[in-house]
């Protein structure tokens, strides 16, 4: 299903709009948790602490195609809004080869301090190995990962969300084979599940290059040679290059979040590392996964959301943007409550599918997922906000407001709160931070957005 930026959405247009996307991110989700399933039920409990232990600082880098792909995309969309078609198509390009360069250097520089890194992570000398094994495979399509984030977002920008959910499901065919085959088939552990990673993550982000290089291309968006050498080189550093920078800034907010997100994940493996030991950090591991599947919601709403509006803030039509706020609020509420519920349902299934061999990591990890799980109810609002202004090309109060809720927030309650309750405080930490969250975004919106606030009676 094609769709367009322009002109008027009801909810039913969201929906339809928005879907592609969703479902694009959830098989993202699916497939990044099939490693740790793999590897815990076909290897060893050590192997997928050592996943578990080393993936957030992986996606610290991931996400830089997150924070280039959701700044840009926003960016170019408000440039097509503003009827430049031309100059879209030479921004986009410029920072797809910018991502490319990015992903082979940050790629390079992990695998050469991924022994140092899982020492500060926590890892004991059982899980030394496995975690500098895993951490330089993955590193392979370190690249591919980078593309793959960003091309997240630019398959919106560019009209064509569907190619984003066929991708996924074609990169994830490939990781759950090879998984299959490496980790189950051939008990390679750890490295199998590497394998399977670094191919599935460079089929995801080397086929969109392709796609949108090539002249099969009908999207409205595509990749073009950029000029190296004379006066037209010099007029496109001098008028493209800023561009850059204004990608970067704007998406600052979701790369904030998802640093901040690591960041916080790895303070969460160093107390529950302290306070339980290797089943604190499986039993946190397997509730990532499960909240990851979760917020794939509202990510992919924001992904498919942000350029839209991004369009109509380009071409000045505030009413719809209003609309679209209004409409956004309420579908983000009901997707809320839903998974709520189904977190408090099927806690203990959830569990048993990752640790059934283990009744008392079961235990721990039902209850885990029960008290963390709370949060949906109220998380997606925070989440939207700070892609609100995204969209409106306002990267500084949407890092604030990213930047507060999964760093500032959610890094306090980790370590005071087990100070009071325990255990529990780490599970609850969340629940507490995304409560303050959502006060402060309410702030932001009403301070730097009250023209969406005013009813002016127009918008449907």
């Amino acid at each position: 299903m094609d769709i367009e930026l322009a002109g008027h959405y009801g909810y039913r247009r969201i929906v339809k709009s928005v879907l592609p996307s969703i479902g694009m991110v959830l098989i993202t989700s699916i497939y990044s948790i099939v490693d740790g399933f793999f590897v815990s039920n076909f290897a060893s409990k050590s192997g997928f602490a050592a996943v578990n232990l080393m993936w957030p600082s992986m996606m610290i880098l991931g996400s830089l195609g997150l924070m280039v792909g959701s700044g840009g995309a926003a960016l170019v969309s408000k440039v097509k809004g503003e009827g430049y078609a031309l100059k879209a198509n030479r921004i986009f390009s410029l920072l797809v080869k910018f991502l490319v360069v990015m992903g082979v250097l940050a790629g390079a520089l992990y695998a050469l301090f991924a022994p140092t890194l899982a020492r500060w992570f926590g890892a004991d000398e059982a899980m030394m190995r496995e975690c500098i094994v895993y951490g330089r495979l993955c590193m392979i399509g370190m690249p591919g990962f980078v593309l793959q984030m960003a091309f997240q977002s630019f398959y919106m920008a560019a009209e064509r969300p569907q190619l984003g959910t066929l991708m996924s499901v074609v990169a994830g065919l490939v990781n759950v084979a090879l998984d299959a085959l490496l980790v189950w088939g051939l008990g390679m552990g750890v490295a199998g599940a590497a394998w399977a990673t670094s191919a599935s993550q460079l089929v995801a982000g080397i086929f969109p290059v392709l796609y949108f290089a090539s002249s099969r291309n009908r999207s409205s968006l595509s990749l073009h040679r950029l000029p190296s050498q004379g006066r037209s080189a010099r007029l496109w550093r001098s008028g493209l290059l800023p561009y850059l920078g204004k990608a970067c800034g704007n998406g600052l907010s979701e790369y904030v979040s998802n640093i901040a997100m690591s960041i916080v994940s790895i303070c969460y493996n160093l107390q529950l590392m302290r306070l339980l030991g290797e089943d604190g950090v499986a039993a946190y591991g397997i509730l990532m996964y499960i909240s990851y599947i979760f917020a794939a919601v509202f990510i992919g709403y924001n992904i498919a959301i942000t350029p839209i509006i991004g369009y109509h803030y380009g071409a000045g039509d505030l009413r719809e943007q209003r609309s679209l706020l209004r409409k956004s609020l309420v579908i983000i509420g009901i997707a809320g409550l839903l998974m709520t519920l189904l977190s408090e349902a099927f806690a203990s299934p959830l569990a048993r599918l990752f640790v059934g061999y283990d009744a008392q990591l079961s235990a721990l990890t039902t209850r885990a997922i029960r008290l963390y799980m709370l949060c949906f109810l109220i998380c997606g609002w925070s989440m939207f906000a700070s892609a609100l202004f995204t969209a409106l090309q306002n990267g500084v109060v949407s890092a604030v407001a990213a930047f507060a809720r999964s760093l500032v927030f959610e890094l306090a309650a980790v370590w005071l709160l087990p100070l009071v309750l325990g255990t529990d405080g780490i599970w609850l930490a969340v629940d507490v931070a995304e409560v303050l969250t959502l006060v402060l975004c309410a702030f932001l919106v009403v301070r730097y957005a009250p023209q969406l606030l005013r009813n002016d009676g127009r918008a449907a």
